[in-house]
């Protein structure tokens, strides 16, 4: 097949030819960046907080693509002056001192996906929420690609597809994960956007949940009527959004059935539009455990109905067997299983995550502190845990959060609940606490409820120590 011209590409090319582009970030998303502008001779200059010690293997890849400028360390920012475009990382705010004063000097602030999403000849599928938008994001991937079309995963999943952005093509699907950072100030959408769920989350970097639901919404407000938006329907957030909606609203809903979109009757799933429905799968047909992936199923078909037929979707529904970090299940030792669930990085991704199961399991949750409420919490993890091992900046919280659930269960019950509290220091203590404590048949769960980052780099980094710990028992 004959690859046609990407005509906004070569736009771009030349328009930051003898441009002074600075890069904010020597991250995942910025680095291939960086590796795409060097191979069009562009002008760069790289910014990073971090000190050069640490980001040496990062320069030393970049400097085979080309010759660029930086400045690192704790005063990086002070030499951002007299640029013509600035991309800057996703958890940079917009709106920092030395940011406005270059916009307002009249460089362009833009970010890698903002770029990449201007850019793509493809048709792209955008999933965002505070839980479950991984896991929907690879279904759709998987779907698509079982279907038959060439497929691009990107965003933030961990794939920065900007320096790939010339080999896709305009039949391509490009399905992409998109954080709130990621959002916040995009002025595009994609043609089909997915809202998997909205609740209190990163209030460490938005200012107010308002601002939080607003960058969420920018998934959708710059669609045009024939694009489409997938829309939470049990959500008391997201099944309001439907007004600000400017394409087509499909519903999604475990317990309800809302006129139009995608729910569950007698244990099917069915699609219904403009009056007519159509059965898709059987909720029995799907292998991930948990309601919580049954919901993500039911946006993943909601995004990709026009796009693949109801066998294709029930056979990855039969075979998909979950990300990695998700409730994933590590090894069985001396009869006690041990799940790793380090992206539970939530209360309410916690709580998914427990009522996935059908007993109590031996919980080990607390981490860093993204000041987000933990009140809901207490009563599942009452509920569902037969002890409960906290670390972490956000353990004094969670630990709250269930001895005011113990004070409602006395109330209603009569009775104390019988829940072990123990407290560690680090992840290693907390696994042998788990084991020691841990009788055959048990299950025990990392599913902190919390950000990784007052210990670890990221929850991978968490989930990997994690198994690492539990492999040495």
């Amino acid at each position: 097949m004959v690859k046609s011209m990407n005509k906004k590409l070569e736009e771009f090319k030349k328009f930051i030819k003898n441009k002074r582009i600075a890069v904010l970030g020597l991250g995942i998303s910025n680095t291939p960046l960086i590796k795409y502008l060097l191979g069009l001779n562009a002008d760069i200059t790289a910014f990073d907080m971090a000190e050069e010690s640490r980001l040496q293997n990062t320069l030393q890849q970049l400097k085979k693509y080309g010759k660029f400028d930086y400045f690192l360390g704790k005063n990086y920012l002070e030499y951002l002056k007299g640029f013509d475009i600035i991309f800057k990382t996703p958890k940079i705010r917009f709106d920092i001192p030395e940011l406005e004063a270059e916009r307002s000097r009249g460089a362009l602030v833009t970010s890698e996906m903002e770029v990449f999403m201007e850019l793509c000849p493809a048709q792209i599928i955008g999933i965002t929420g505070s839980d479950g938008k991984t896991t929907t994001t690879t279904i759709i991937y998987n779907i698509l690609k079982e279907a038959g079309y060439n497929c691009w995963l990107g965003g933030n999943i961990g794939t920065p597809l900007i320096d790939r952005i010339e080999e896709i093509n305009e039949d391509d699907k490009v399905v992409l994960e998109l954080s709130s950072f990621q959002l916040h100030t995009m002025k595009i959408s994609p043609h089909i956007s997915v809202i998997t769920n909205i609740s209190p989350n990163h209030l460490d970097v938005h200012k107010s949940m308002e601002e939080y639901v607003e960058a969420k919404k920018n998934i959708f407000l710059h669609q045009r009527k024939d694009d489409i938006v997938v829309l939470n329907y049990d959500n008391a957030i997201t099944s309001i959004l439907c007004k600000d909606a400017k394409g087509k609203v499909r519903y999604f809903s475990r317990v309800e059935l809302p006129d139009s979109g995608v729910f569950i009757r007698n244990g099917t799933i069915i699609f219904k539009e403009d009056g007519n429905e159509r059965e898709i799968i059987k909720t029995e047909d799907i292998i991930l455990p948990g309601v919580h992936n049954i919901e993500n199923y039911l946006a993943a078909i909601a995004a990709t109905i026009d796009l693949a037929c109801p066998k294709v979707i029930g056979k990855v529904a039969s075979t998909f067997v979950g990300v990695e970090h998700r409730n994933e299940f590590v090894r069985e030792v001396d009869g006690v299983k041990f799940y790793n669930d380090s992206i539970g990085s939530s209360p309410t991704r916690t709580i998914a995550t427990l009522n996935s199961f059908d007993k109590k399991v031996i919980l080990i949750a607390g981490g860093y502190d993204k000041h987000i409420p933990y009140d809901i919490i207490g009563e599942t993890i009452i509920n569902k845990t037969k002890a409960l091992i906290l670390l972490g900046q956000t353990a004094p919280l969670i630990e709250k959060a269930v001895m005011d659930a113990v004070i409602d269960y006395e109330k209603k019950n009569n009775s104390k609940p019988q829940l072990p509290i123990y407290k560690v220091d680090t992840l290693e203590e907390a696994v042998k606490k788990a084991y020691n404590i841990a009788s055959r048949g048990d299950i025990v769960v990392l599913s902190p409820a919390s950000a990784s980052f007052d210990m670890f780099k990221n929850f991978e980094e968490r989930g990997n120590k994690y198994k690492e710990i539990v492999n040495s028992l």
